[in-house]
């Protein structure tokens, strides 16, 4: 990774950063700032955290969909007899037979309100792994995730560190557009966080990039600040994560665009990849 790589070089100079007048589809807003160290201590592995988790109860309803991580250096303990709704996912065993899966879910009200279900593309074996927020309109209209303008700012940030788009693989926390691009309630993202760990798990890649806040605590768990984790190495069950901005934010702040920049490029380092010359066009 390079050292300062923008210290002294003018944003405009990076072609995926040029301004576009298209309005962001993607309602991800950055959290406030929050006092405190700077590391937050989380309970990365553990149950105690989800995304509709109370704070004073030790499970959230999730939890039953995936296995407990004992411990950093302790091999997962076989799971117990899947029953109900989770041996479903349990005897899923590719990523066709899971998206067949998802298209019969109606699991929350979003799949009535939107034309179909976004599941996610790229290589089912891929390194590299970049979950959203949900589908905007028109990711909605296409089925296809991050095609809108976000989508074409993330292409040339993925292109601009060395990744094809074609080589990694892209999904969204929930697969159905919310109404008018807003943030999927607790409610949605629990119906949808099943499909999401399976996938994690099916393609288990070396590199998570999770984009936005939505993304990082549907992981991690609500008391997941992206302002106050974004750029650090994180883990998911064993993954290597990197918390960074929705490209949506960067289309609405600007200011975005370096940290961001910067965080492609420890990603780049870690998967062996050499970004593009800071003056390479396209």
């Amino acid at each position: 990774m390079q050292d300062n790589p923008l210290a002294d070089v003018h944003e405009q100079t990076f072609p995926f950063f040029e301004e576009s007048g298209a309005q962001p589809e993607s309602s991800v807003t950055s959290d406030p700032v929050v006092g405190g160290p700077a590391v937050v201590q989380l309970d990365l592995f553990g149950l105690s955290a989800g995304p509709i988790s109370d704070p004073v109860t030790s499970k959230p309803a999730w939890a039953d969909f995936i296995r407990e991580r004992p411990g950093k250096n302790t091999p997962a303990a076989p799971p117990s007899p899947a029953v109900g709704p989770a041996a479903r996912f349990a005897a899923v065993g590719s990523l066709d037979d899971l998206r067949v899966l998802a298209q019969d879910c109606r699991a929350c009200p979003l799949r009535d309100g939107c034309r179909g279900v976004v599941f996610g593309e790229g290589d089912p074996a891929a390194k590299l792994m970049l979950i959203g927020e949900g589908p905007g309109a028109v990711e909605d209209e296409r089925g296809r995730p991050f095609v809108g303008p976000a989508g074409q700012l993330l292409n040339r940030i993925l292109s601009a560190a060395g990744f094809a788009r074609e080589e990694v693989y892209i999904t969204n926390v929930v697969m159905c557009r919310p109404p008018d691009n807003r943030v999927p309630a607790p409610a949605e993202v629990e119906a949808c966080f099943p499909f999401l760990a399976r996938k994690i798990e099916l393609i288990r890649p070396e590199v998570i990039v999770s984009l936005g806040a939505t993304s990082l605590q549907a992981l991690l768990g609500t008391n997941a600040r992206i302002t106050r984790l974004r750029g650090k190495w994180l883990e998911y069950r064993g993954i290597a994560l990197m918390p960074t901005f929705h490209p949506a934010a960067l289309l609405r702040d600007p200011s975005k665009k370096r940290p961001v920049w910067e965080d492609f490029q420890a990603v780049a380092a870690r998967l062996g990849r050499r970004p593009a010359s800071l003056s390479t066009p396209g």
